[in-house]
């Protein structure tokens, strides 16, 4: 009788040992979300958290997790104010004790930084301002190419497609916050270098509900080419002012231009005068990335067709996973510290052509430094104008249309 219960003791300690250690290696990877759902320009942060969300649901339900381990991610709405943001990051690295994080904004990005590198937690900021990769670096990443490549590539463009002997006349029209200002300098700089005439630059602040002003200032200091750094609604804002002003310059943009709604809005207003900077995959291209972010819109029915507000989010979700499988693969251990081991060995990361192939170095988290051009329809497809290229390096090459 006693030999029994001793087997059956020992049984029991087994069995728990067995459940313990099998618990402790498939803990849930937290992932804190601070973003701006509900703030001016909400639409982006919406679209950008449908997409890293569905990501990490695919993961979790198609691919059983990460080496077994579910991803959750916690969301916290900023409503684009900066003292939310950075009381969203506290409460991740205190209370939520989360592994990883997102920022959204230039300006909650920065703020965020000191908070991040304190308690030291790998953070991917959805805006890649290149002041958030200001000294000292450490736990701050971009998904991709900073706005600094959006201002090389831009500038290339135009200096590619300008007829004409005399240079290039162009104007910045932007927000008045971090976000907008943040092509400014870098404009200025690749201006110079590539012959090109900044002829002005307007601001203004994100809840304006015309642009007439600015747009009359632009006109009449001649600006053939307008470079904007405004999120979708502005431009509508942009597009109406110009036609009541007949106003006909050649209107360019960043990666940030549009959302699904901006589609809605912007009927018979986008027209065919919009082309923006967009560093990823698109349908036509049928890559392997592309075709995963496509069962996710069948899948989840989250967004209709492609977009590239919910193809970011997708882009930051899958960054996120592959930390975590390299920092399992490393050290059999996923937390803060191994995931940023893991990305800072990240070379040539491939990401089945969604986005460029990312490398990250102790001494750079910008991601990658490719770009390409491509013209915004107003049926909501996206039309590849030039190659992709390294701005600075490699030529640019228009396709043609």
């Amino acid at each position: 009788m006693k030999k029994s219960i001793t087997i059956i003791y020992a049984l029991a300690v087994v069995v728990f040992l067995f459940c313990g250690t099998v618990y402790a290696q498939t803990k849930t990877i937290k992932v804190g979300t601070a973003i701006n759902l509900t703030g001016p320009a909400s639409t982006w942060g919406q679209f950008h958290e449908k997409g890293q969300r569905d990501y990490f649901r695919y993961v979790n339900e198609v691919k059983g997790g990460v080496f077994g381990h579910k991803v959750e991610m916690i969301t916290v709405d900023t409503a684009y104010k900066v003292p939310e943001a950075v009381a969203a990051v506290q409460k991740f690295a205190l209370q939520d004790k989360v592994d990883m994080i997102a920022t959204w904004s230039a300006g909650e990005g920065l703020a965020a930084k000191p908070i991040v590198q304190r308690y030291k937690i790998p953070t991917i900021n959805y805006s890649t301002s290149w002041e958030i990769l200001g000294k000292p670096i450490d736990y701050m990443y971009l998904p991709f190419g900073s706005y600094k490549m959006d201002c090389h590539a831009v500038l290339e463009y135009i200096k590619a497609i300008h007829k004409g002997k005399d240079a290039p006349k162009v104007g910045l029209l932007t927000y008045n916050n971090a976000y907008g200002r943040s092509i400014h300098e870098p404009s200025k700089e690749y201006a110079t270098q590539l012959g090109i005439n900044i002829v002005a630059i307007e601001e203004f602040p994100p809840k304006i509900v015309d642009l007439n002003t600015e747009l009359l200032r632009l006109q009449k200091a001649g600006a053939e080419y307008v470079f904007m750094q405004m999120l979708p609604s502005a431009i509508i804002t942009a597009f109406k002012s110009a036609d009541r002003i007949k106003y006909k310059p050649k209107f360019l943009g960043t990666w940030t231009s549009t959302d699904p709604d901006f589609f809605k809005m912007g009927k018979g207003l986008i027209r065919d005068r919009l082309v923006i900077q967009f560093p990823g995959g698109l349908p036509q291209d049928k890559s392997e990335g592309v075709k995963i972010m496509d069962e996710l819109i069948k899948k989840y029915k989250t967004v209709k067709s492609f977009d590239a507000s919910y193809w970011e989010g997708v882009v930051v979700g899958m960054i996120m996973e592959r930390a975590f499988i390299r920092a399992y693969e490393q050290s059999k251990e996923i937390n803060p510290a191994t995931i940023n081991a893991a990305l800072e060995s990240f070379n040539n990361e491939d990401f089945g052509g969604l986005v460029p192939k990312i490398t990250y170095t102790p001494d750079d988290h910008g991601a990658s430094f490719t770009a390409r051009m491509v013209k915004v329809k107003e049926n909501g497809t996206y039309q590849p104008l030039t190659n992709f290229y390294v701005p600075g390096k490699d030529k640019i090459q228009l396709l043609k249309k």
